[in-house]
């Protein structure tokens, strides 16, 4: 009887101990946009991996949609209430005083009349980031005497938000 209890423990303690391989892990927040059916909004910290040969162009999910390049880089930021974007490719970082780290948003990039516009979804709502030249003098965001080269609307938690933006 002894000897089969040993056995079983020492099956148990095998099997719980067994090395996690991304197969056996079943990381969702790993799977890049391409392979679900929605646009979703994860935390920064929970990127995709992704690796390519030296000589071959970045193949980062945010900087490809559809099969082509994503190359836009820029920040835009609004007060009143205080929100700010950072924008790589198809992929907004949303930042609030809130949640000063971020939540990355997957966007599908459309090109509007005007500029580009971010259409995705932030906690089951509409997200969309619409950003187009400033008329002169350009674009103030109201704290500073900065001003910048375009105007930004954000439409987030049922809200329209306006700010500024300029590329990075």
């Amino acid at each position: 009887m002894r000897t089969a209890g040993s056995i079983i423990w020492v099956l148990l303690l095998a099997a719980c101990s067994a090395p996690r391989t991304p197969s056996n892990e079943g990381n969702a927040a790993s799977i890049p946009p391409e392979q679900t059916n929605s646009v979703v909004a994860e935390p920064v910290a929970n990127e995709p991996e992704t690796s390519q040969p030296r000589d071959e162009a970045p193949t980062h999910p945010c900087m490809t949609q559809d099969g082509e390049a994503v190359t836009h880089k820029l920040k835009a930021l609004g007060t009143e209430p205080f929100w700010a974007a950072e924008v790589e490719g198809r992929c907004v970082t949303y930042k609030t005083p809130e949640d000063q780290q971020g939540t990355r948003v997957w966007t599908h990039v459309d090109t509007g009349p005007q500029g580009p516009v971010w259409n995705g979804a932030l906690r089951g709502r509409q997200f969309q980031l619409i950003v187009r030249p400033a008329a002169p003098p350009g674009c103030s965001d109201g704290m500073s005497d900065k001003t910048y080269p375009m105007d930004a609307e954000l439409r987030v938690d049922g809200e329209i938000r306006k700010g500024c933006a300029e590329p990075l």
